[in-house]
C-alpha cells in the first residue's frame, strides 16, 4: 500500500500514515504530467483543491482504492468517475466548518462596517471617518441560503448578534431550522426580506448561478451578498451590474468560478466589495483537522474499514461507525454464501432488516451483500462504491427494505436471492460485537459462522449419512473443525454444514457428491475473521 500526497497538507495529517506504517509520499505542486506519469503506483491520492481529479488521472490510477479531499468540496474531483471504477471518495465537510463561519461573519462585518476601505484609507494619509458611515447588524434580517453545517454555525452567530435570520434550504425540514431560531422561508421570501444574503450551498446544476439578473432584482434595495461556498453560485456579471447601479451595496467574495480570478473580472475594481483569496479553510486548526480527518480516513478504506464521510456512499455517523461494521462484513458473507451455493445466475436480491436498525445506513449494508455476490465472479475489484454500477450492468434488481419481527434474534438480516428457477433466502445476525452467524438457509435453521473453509451437503434425514461423509473426509486427512445439521423434521429434508481445517481435493468432493444420500454438496470459503 502505498498513498501520494499531491497538495500541501498539515505535517500531523503524515503523521497519520506514519503512525498506521502506510508509506506516503509528499510531492505538493507536481505537475499534471508528472501526476498521470506515477498515479499508477499508488493505492490512495490525497488533494487539497489544487490537483484536478478528472478521469484520465483516474483511469491511470488502476490501483486507486480511495481519492480523499482535504476539506468540504470535491469540485476538482469527478467523482462519476471515481465510482464507476470502484473508487472511494471521501472528505473532511466538518473540519472547517468553524473557520468557514467565522469567515462568513468576519467579511459581514466588514462589508457592514467598511473596514477594509477605511484601512486602505488610512494607510493613504487620509482622515475621512464621514466616507465609511456603516450599518449595525442589531435588528438587521440575515437570509442564509443553504442551512448545512456552515450555515448553521453561521446562524448561531446571527442571532448573537441580534439578527432575525431567514434561512432556505429545499433539503432540511422546517422544523429543524426552527430548532435554530431562525424562520423557515421560500426563496423569494428570503432575497426581499433580507438586508445581508450569505449563501453556503453546494454547487449542482440547480444552483449553478442561483443568484441570477432576475433574482438580483428582487432583493431589497441596499442589500448585501457575502459568498464563501462556490463562485460559481453568483453570476458575477449581473452582480457587478447590480453593484453599479446602486441596487446592492456591495459584495464580500472569498470565492470565484475561475480561481484565481481574472484581472478583469468587473466586481474586483468595485471599491464597495470586500475580496479574499478563498480562505474559508485558511486557519492552522482547520487545516490540521482536515489532514488528520481524512488522512485517517484513507488508512480506514486501505485497511478494510469505513470512512466517516465517503462522498459517493450515504455517510455513517461516528457514533453508529463501530456498530455498522459487523453488519458490513455479515451482508457481504451473506452475498457470498449465496453465490456460493447457487449454481444460477441470480437476477434480484432482496435485503429486509429486522429489528432495530435505527440510525444506520440500510443502502450501504445492502450493498455490501452485491459485493459478496460479485466479488468472485469479476475481475474488476467489487466494492461498496460500483456494485450497484456492476449489478445493473448485470440486470441484477436490488430492493431493501425493513419487517417487524426479529425471529429468534433481536436484530437480523434476511437476504433472498431470486433466480430462473426459484429464490433462496438466508437469515442472519451478529452476537456481541463481532460474532457473525448464519441462522436459516430458506426454511432450516443452522447456527454457523461463515468463515474458512465450509461444506454445505443436502440429503434427506436418514441414519448414515452424516457418518459416510465424516469417514471419507477422514480417511484423506481432512480434519473437521465444526459441525451443524439442520433439519425440517424427522426424516424430512436435512442440511448438514462442516467446518474443514484443509481444503478438498478435487477428486474427494466429486466422492462426496456420489455417495448414496447424498443429494447435492458444495463449499463455500470465506476469510478467517481475526476479531
Amino acid at each position: 500500500m502505498r498513498v501520494l500526497i499531491s497538495d500541501s497538507i498539515a505535517p500531523e495529517g503524515l503523521a497519520v500514515f506514519e503512525s498506521a506504517g502506510i508509506p506516503a509520499d509528499y510531492k505538493p505542486g507536481i505537475s499534471r504530467e508528472a501526476l498521470l506519469q506515477i498515479i499508477p503506483h499508488y493505492d490512495a491520492l490525497m488533494v487539497r483543491s489544487q490537483t484536478k481529479v478528472d478521469r484520465a488521472v483516474i483511469e491511470a490510477g488502476t490501483r486507486l482504492k480511495v481519492v480523499g479531499r482535504a476539506g468540504v468540496g470535491v469540485d476538482n474531483i469527478d467523482v462519476a468517475a471515481a465510482t464507476q471504477h470502484g473508487i472511494i471518495v471521501v472528505n473532511s465537510p466538518e473540519g472547517n466548518t468553524i473557520a468557514a463561519a467565522e469567515l462568513t461573519f468576519a467579511l459581514l462585518l466588514a462589508l457592514a462596517r467598511k473596514i477594509p476601505q477605511a484601512d486602505r484609507s488610512l494607510r493613504a494619509g487620509e482622515w475621512k471617518r464621514q466616507q465609511f458611515m456603516g450599518v449595525e447588524l442589531s435588528r438587521k434580517t440575515l437570509g442564509i441560503i443553504g442551512i448545512g453545517k456552515i450555515g448553521r454555525e453561521v446562524a448561531r452567530r446571527a442571532r448573537a448578534f441580534g439578527m432575525q435570520v431567514l434561512a432556505y434550504d429545499p433539503h432540511v425540514p422546517p422544523t429543524h431550522i426552527q430548532q435554530l431560531g431562525a424562520e423557515p422561508v421560500d426563496l423569494e421570501t428570503l432575497l426581499r426580506q433580507s438586508d445581508f444574503i450569505t449563501l453556503h450551498a453546494p454547487l449542482t446544476p440547480e444552483t449553478r448561478n442561483l443568484l441570477n439578473a432576475e433574482r438580483l432584482r428582487l432583493t431589497r434595495p441596499g442589500v448585501r451578498i457575502i459568498n464563501c461556498a462556490r463562485g460559481e453560485l453568483i453570476d458575477l456579471e449581473a452582480l457587478a451590474d447590480a453593484i453599479e447601479s446602486g441596487h446592492v451595496a456591495g459584495a464580500a467574495l472569498d470565492v470565484f468560478p475561475t480561481e484565481p480570478p481574472p484581472p478583469d473580472l468587473r466586481v474586483l475594481h468595485q471599491p464597495q466589495n470586500v475580496l479574499t483569496p478563498h480562505l474559508g479553510a485558511s486557519t492552522e486548526e482547520a487545516q490540521v483537522k482536515v489532514a488528520i480527518d481524512v488522512a485517517e480516513q484513507i488508512v480506514a478504506v486501505l485497511t478494510g474499514g469505513v470512512p466517516r464521510s465517503p462522498v459517493n456512499l450515504t455517510p455513517i455517523p461516528a457514533d453508529q461507525l463501530e456498530r455498522v461494521k459487523p453488519y458490513l462484513r455479515l451482508a457481504e458473507r451473506m452475498g457470498s454464501l449465496h453465490a456460493q451455493l447457487l449454481n444460477t445466475p441470480v437476477q434480484k436480491v432482496r435485503v429486509q432488516f429486522a429489528g432495530d436498525w435505527s440510525g444506520l445506513p440500510l443502502d450501504t449494508i445492502a450493498r455490501a451483500v452485491l459485493v459478496g455476490l460479485f466479488q468472485n465472479t469479476t475481475d474488476t475489484p467489487v466494492n461498496l462504491v460500483n456494485a450497484p454500477l456492476i449489478a445493473q450492468q448485470r440486470g441484477v434488481q436490488l430492493e431493501w427494505g425493513t419487517r417487524a419481527e426479529s425471529d429468534l434474534y433481536p436484530d437480523t438480516l434476511h437476504t433472498i436471492a431470486h433466480t430462473p428457477h426459484g429464490e433462496q433466502r438466508l437469515t442472519g445476525t451478529v452476537f456481541g460485537r463481532h460474532d457473525l452467524r448464519i441462522t436459516h438457509i430458506d426454511d432450516l435453521f443452522v447456527d454457523i459462522k461463515p468463515e474458512g473453509i465450509l461444506l454445505f451437503t443436502e440429503h434427506h434425514d436418514r441414519p448414515g449419512i452424516i457418518g459416510r461423509v465424516g469417514t471419507l473426509l477422514g480417511d484423506h486427512q481432512i480434519n473437521i473443525a465444526g459441525m451443524h445439521v439442520g433439519r425440517e423434521r424427522i426424516g424430512g429434508r436435512a442440511i448438514m454444514i462442516l467446518q474443514l481445517d484443509n481444503p478438498i481435493p478435487r477428486e474427494v468432493f466429486q466422492q462426496i457428491q456420489a455417495l448414496p444420500g447424498v443429494e447435492s454438496a458444495r463449499v463455500a470459503i470465506f476469510p478467517t475473521d481475526l476479531v
